[in-house]
């Protein structure tokens, strides 16, 4: 077996990776279907948030009430087998209410000791339920566990489970008593996935599957540890020099110390750091596999520009002045990579 972590590279001629590669297609297939049954006209959405959960990386939904967001974080955690817990995110939410406190308990001998009580983020999959309701002291509370994967409570630190994502939702409309997600905390997010509303024929499939004598139920189709083995092949499969140039091009042009365009230039006031190009070579690769391929394309970065980039980029005054948007920046530095 000739299968290296180093460069990312896979053998396409070893034929026990290969056939591993097609079990996991076939899985992921199985698990899209699953998803599709119960969340309907929002293949994107459920595309985008698969592949940040095969590429090991944390998601943002973003939309206005009533578009599934919670239905869909739920259905991905039966699907896929995984223990999870959710948080309504509000103003008198506490760190500790997220990762947990110590007791100090007795014994018979009439001895004190504390022992730590274990909080919701102790899950594989968290759901953070319009986050941006809760003060930055709450909200930096997941900080450490979205990035280190452990939490440090009274000087000892916790692991959390394995896999662990966090799946938070954003309502965009109200702002009123919210607190803006830091830069520090958006970052990690690998992608911002927006929701919007679904077509005429979805909304139709919506109504008949939900407003019957039977409500839709999802079905588990897998479990964790398949999860992990999609999570480690994605990290094998090969990316090719042209794909890394798009991304190097696309992260490194939506900078406005080295702009691609003018308008980055001008109107640009912070752009994406490196943990961009990280988490758009993860999410590039992820897609790949979902689709049953063994390399991603340059199709595939353009795909994934606008989720990896819109929450890592923010605009100066005078781009809202002047009518510029994030999407249509972010649509211009896209076509310029090919």
């Amino acid at each position: 077996m000739t299968t290296t972590r180093e460069g990312g590279r896979v053998d396409r001629g070893d034929a026990a990776v290969l056939e591993e590669v097609d079990a996991i297609v076939a899985r992921l297939g199985r698990i899209r279907a699953a998803v599709g049954r119960v969340i309907f006209g929002q293949e994107r959405v459920v595309e985008e948030t698969l592949v940040t959960l095969i590429a090991g990386g944390h998601g943002l939904l973003v939309g206005v009430p009533g578009l599934a967001k919670t239905r869909l974080v739920e259905t991905l955690a039966v699907v896929l087998g995984l223990d999870t817990r959710r948080i309504q995110f509000t103003p008198d939410l506490m760190p500790k209410d997220i990762l947990g406190s110590e007791i100090l308990e007795g014994s018979a001998e009439g001895r004190r000791a504390f022992r730590f009580l274990k909080g919701p983020v102790f899950c594989q999959l968290l759901m953070a339920d319009e986050i941006n309701r809760a003060s930055p002291r709450t909200q930096s509370a997941l900080l450490q566990a979205m990035q280190e994967r452990q939490v440090s409570i009274a000087g000892q630190r916790y692991d959390v489970p394995v896999p662990f994502h966090v799946l938070a939702t954003q309502n965009p409309i109200e702002q009123e008593g919210t607190y803006p997600l830091p830069e520090a905390q958006l970052d990690r997010f690998l992608l911002e996935i927006d929701i919007d509303y679904p077509s005429a024929e979805a909304e139709r499939q919506i109504l008949l599957a939900t407003t019957g004598a039977e409500d839709v139920k999802a079905e588990p189709v897998t479990e964790a540890s398949e999860l992990l083995r999609a999570q480690r092949l994605v990290r094998l499969l090969p990316v090719g020099e042209s794909v890394l140039e798009a991304i190097l091009s696309l992260t490194r042009g939506a900078r406005p110390a080295t702009a691609a365009l003018p308008e980055v230039e001008r109107y640009v006031a912070w752009g994406p750091g490196p943990r961009a190009s990280q988490a758009l070579t993860l999410a590039v690769r992820a897609r790949a596999l979902l689709d049953g391929r063994l390399s991603p394309s340059i199709d595939d970065v353009k795909a994934l520009a606008a989720p990896v980039l819109r929450h890592r980029m923010a605009l100066s005054y005078a781009a809202r002045a002047d009518g510029l948007t994030l999407a249509s920046l972010i649509a211009m530095l896209t076509k310029k990579i090919g």
